[in-house]
């Protein structure tokens, strides 16, 4: 296919979105979590909800936008049968990180958001969800590498 800048930015859409939903809970994890510990539980509580608020609701437009900017790219290379194993792989990675996406909010993060005061045990299982998407989107990054042909 011809270069294009339409298609130029359609990529970028994708890798932005792609930076901010993976840096995002690898920042949320790794890095504002273990410095909350300093805090007393109720402090920490309310940073890590004011936190997750804001992050979620950055990621309903990211995960959207990750999603569509990747089938885009999909049908501009020809479409699903035209396409490396690799970029399958990175399409099931990033449909099954949004579905634990979805299970994370609607499911823990809004036991935590509605309870009076939430319990260390239920940021956990929070942690952990994301954990697991941070994880597969390892896996969609590294994808999507195996697939590049370097020159």
């Amino acid at each position: 296919m011809p270069h294009s800048p339409l298609w130029s930015l359609v990529l970028a859409l994708h890798i932005i979105s792609i930076a901010l939903w993976i840096g995002g809970i690898f920042y949320a994890v790794a890095i504002l979590r273990p410095s909350l510990g300093l805090l007393d539980a109720t402090q920490r509580n309310s940073i890590m909800l004011q936190t997750l608020a804001r992050f979620f609701k950055g990621l309903t437009h990211a995960i959207p936008t990750a999603l569509v900017s990747g089938w885009l790219l999909i049908l501009h290379e020809g479409g699903f049968a035209n396409v490396p194993w690799t970029v399958n792989a990175m399409q099931g990675f990033g449909i099954l990180m949004a579905l634990l996406f979805v299970r994370l909010y609607f499911g823990p993060y809004q036991k935590v958001r509605r309870s009076i005061r939430p319990q260390a045990s239920a940021f956990d299982s929070i942690r952990m969800q994301m954990l697991a998407i941070m994880a597969l989107g390892f896996l969609a990054i590294l994808s999507a590498c195996l697939g590049h042909p370097f020159m």
